[in-house]
């Protein structure tokens, strides 16, 4: 009996990677292959998630980017230990692709992968390429870039498929938009999976600076962290905003497609959801990101004319006030952000990146 063809994934320890190597990871089991994910201990936490027929091999991973300088020096005999582990189980086991999402714990597998010639292509979810990808560049055979534009090195030439999205998003994917109006309008605010603090200051201020006709009509959901949840609890109450405030809401795709309007930071996966369902969105670029990675993932959207982007150091009360009103006042507008934001989305990234996975797979195969 024929054995089905493998794919080993592999993927650092954040939702960012995670996301959307389990997508992937569920069309290539749909598609009759078996999948290995390869992570580390931070990303195991993730895995839980990823289908049951996804065997979890958790290999040692680090980065010189935390720690102090102990940390750093075990950082090359760590990856080492995961490059040699990766290396027994392809020689094993030998997979026909091995795709990475990025982060350290992607190293140790590409790394095996390039030394014993197996064919091999990297995901970039932000308009920048991460470290780790950026140093496998010029050492894979195909590139995907969940992001357009992406930055990339001179003389590299990259596939833009989009960032896969997980099933409940693709279940509300262009969810018909009702435009802001005098009714109730819901407004979601979230800033990747604990919140961030900028809009915990300037949200509440701004949208109870609204004229009261208005503000009567708004329901906010707000994403904060946990120690900042009784201080946005009482702006809301001070300002007379009803809010629902908490560090991690489990249905973001609902209230995505419910809302009138996102205020998000740029995150790769949240710009993704937010195209793939297609809502109008005012994005704040987190100003530390690596390489400004935010910054070009915003542009995307800005691009289709379907979001306002405030770079951290122009966000005030005053000006995001004035933004929010000349959307929710204007449903024409508003309806046209949500036109733009699906025309920039890519509801079948995940089929996309599939279908060049399978086509490497045809080359490795005898």
């Amino acid at each position: 009996m024929t054995k089905r063809p493998l794919v080993l994934i592999a993927a650092g320890g954040t939702g960012g990677h995670m996301f959307p190597a389990q997508a992937l990871a569920e069309v290539m089991l749909a598609r009759g292959w078996r999948v290995v994910l390869s992570t580390d201990a931070r990303g195991a936490r993730y895995a839980g998630s990823f289908p049951d027929a996804v065997r979890i091999d958790q290999v040692r991973a680090a980065t010189f980017a935390r720690g102090g300088l102990a940390a750093k020096l075990k950082v090359p005999l760590v990856l080492a230990a995961g490059f040699l582990r990766a290396s027994f189980g392809m020689v094993l086991d030998r997979p026909q692709v091995v795709v990475g999402f990025g982060g350290y714990p992607s190293v140790p597998a590409l790394l095996a992968a390039f030394l014993l010639r197996i064919p091999r292509m990297i995901h970039e979810q932000n308009g920048v390429l991460g470290r780790v990808n950026e140093v496998f560049a010029r050492r894979v055979n195909k590139i995907a870039c969940g992001t357009w534009p992406t930055q990339m090195p001179a003389g590299i030439v990259a596939e833009f498929t989009g960032n896969p999205v997980r099933a409940a998003v693709l279940e509300r994917a262009g969810a018909g938009y009702i435009p802001p109006g005098d009714y109730p309008m819901d407004i979601l605010v979230i800033g990747g999976s604990q919140g961030a603090r900028i809009l915990s200051d300037i949200v509440p201020a701004a949208i109870a600076a609204l004229p009261e006709p208005v503000k009567r009509n708004i329901n906010v959901a707000h994403q904060a962290r946990a120690e900042d949840i009784d201080r946005v609890v009482a702006a809301y109450n001070a300002g007379g905003v009803s809010a629902e405030i908490a560090p991690f809401f489990a249905d973001i795709p609902r209230r995505l497609s419910e809302c009138q309007l996102v205020i998000s930071r740029a995150g790769a996966s949240s710009v993704a959801d937010i195209s793939v369902i297609g809502r109008p969105s005012i994005l704040v670029p987190y100003a530390a990101a690596a390489g400004n990675h935010q910054a070009a993932n915003a542009r995307m959207l800005s691009g289709a004319d379907a979001a306002v982007v405030f770079p951290e150091s122009q966000l005030s009360p005053e000006a995001l006030r004035d933004t929010l009103l000349s959307i929710l006042t204007n449903p024409k507008a508003a309806e046209a952000m949500a036109r733009g934001a699906l025309s920039a989305g890519r509801a079948d990234a995940a089929n996309h990146l599939a279908d060049m996975v399978e086509s490497l797979g045809r080359k490795e195969t005898p």
